[in-house]
């Protein structure tokens, strides 16, 4: 059997059919860079995450960066946030002249470690401390930080918090009074990816800025469009930022599915709990979900042993897998001069060393997680004690 870990070819056939018209409809208004498409996503997206306003912009990368200049983030600033992440989390910082400052992960939801946060920045001495502009956390695979925490300690401090929300639209997090919040609307600024892999995934690269401060909505839009209001006439310099009305047009059929392919992954999540329960496979963790609404843009387990093995022979039998991230980003060598040991981040450390995601797309069929979870009890029945 044939599993890929990602089952984009399944829903483009599904829905090509308003798919095509609907890029038509671009060519033919021959309006390609923002415009109506642009907008009407834009209205879409901010109310679908609970804020007042919406900016597309050209990648989830751009979102970052356009988010952390809006914010005025600069040379020999410090922004806090995770080494367990795709790079551009914090390749956006360091892009701008400014410090990524590594703070562990907790070891249930791989999301930044609150208690860890507030115990590194009690670290910092006076000098640090002054050049702390903002905190960054990454809402990873599609569950939510712990945001009371961390929101405590970016008022205390005085900075903004930039929700690195790129896999995790629709996620929601529970308040301490009890209300749901999605991701995104918690901080400052949050930042979304389209990328093809993501939950709402473009034909190419988009992402999108979400915040409730009217401000920050106007100097975002300036600074997609390399800071000009009017044309030609630039205040600010800011950067080629824009969505493209042809993955608008896209982005908004496939919005109309978008519940409904949470909803399928959350029931797959469902399914792979129950098989692995009954197999009883020993030393695998199954993903931690907490009180909120955990959208699973990945289904990531944690292995004890034989995690590389099991992702060969995985593809071997023609299942689909992936490594996500095989490097906390606190050990990358393009950050070596930051100065970070390997055991500065431990958690960040085995997460890297343990964890494999397993296909847990919409169009996935029980049977094929059945097969899956069948040939991973194969694998640790016959190597477990080699």
């Amino acid at each position: 059997m044939n599993i890929p870990l990602l089952g984009l070819k399944k829903q483009y056939e599904a829905i090509k059919d308003e798919i095509i018209p609907a890029t038509m409809e671009v060519y033919q208004s021959q309006r390609f860079i923002l415009g109506p498409k642009v907008e009407e996503l834009e209205r879409k997206i901010a109310a679908y995450t609970k804020v007042k306003y919406a900016v597309g912009v050209s990648s989830g990368t751009d979102a970052l960066l356009i988010s952390l200049m809006s914010a005025g983030i600069g040379p020999g600033d410090l922004v806090v946030t995770s080494p367990y992440t795709f790079f551009s989390t914090a390749g956006s910082i360091a892009r701008l002249g400014a410090i990524p400052v590594f703070v562990d992960i907790d070891n249930l939801t791989y999301n930044i470690d609150p208690g860890k946060l507030e115990k590194s920045i009690s670290g910092l001495n006076p000098g640090e401390r002054s050049r702390l502009r903002a905190i960054l956390p990454v809402h990873l695979f599609g569950q939510c930080a712990d945001m009371d925490d961390i929101i405590a300690i970016a008022r205390s401090l005085g900075i903004p918090i930039i929700e690195d929300a790129a896999q995790a639209i629709g996620a929601e997090y529970m308040s301490s009074d009890g209300s749901l919040k999605r991701a995104g609307s918690m901080g400052n600024y949050g930042c979304f990816s389209f990328f093809p892999s993501k939950n709402l995934g473009s034909f190419g690269d988009g992402g999108m800025v979400t915040t409730n401060d009217e401000e920050a909505f106007q100097r975002l839009k300036i600074m997609r469009v390399h800071g000009s209001q009017p044309k030609y006439y630039h205040k600010v310099i800011g950067g080629n930022f824009r969505l493209d009305a042809l993955q608008a047009a896209i982005l908004l059929i496939k919005f109309n599915y978008l519940e409904r392919w949470t909803e399928k992954r959350r029931k797959n999540a469902r399914i792979y709990r129950v098989l692995f329960a009954r197999k009883a496979i020993r030393g695998i963790e199954l993903p931690f979900e907490g009180k909120g609404r955990h959208i699973y843009n990945q289904f990531v387990i944690k292995i004890d042993q034989k995690r590389d093995e099991l992702k060969r022979y995985l593809t071997n039998q023609g299942i689909g897998c992936e490594i996500y991230y095989p490097v906390p980003l606190h050990i990358q060598e393009c950050f070596r001069y930051l100065g970070y040991r390997p055991e500065d981040c431990p958690v960040s450390l085995e997460a890297a060393a343990k964890t494999i995601a397993l296909p847990i797309y919409p169009e996935l069929r029980e049977e094929q997680i059945e097969y899956i979870v069948e040939k991973i009890g194969s694998f640790y029945k016959d190597n477990i004690s080699s």
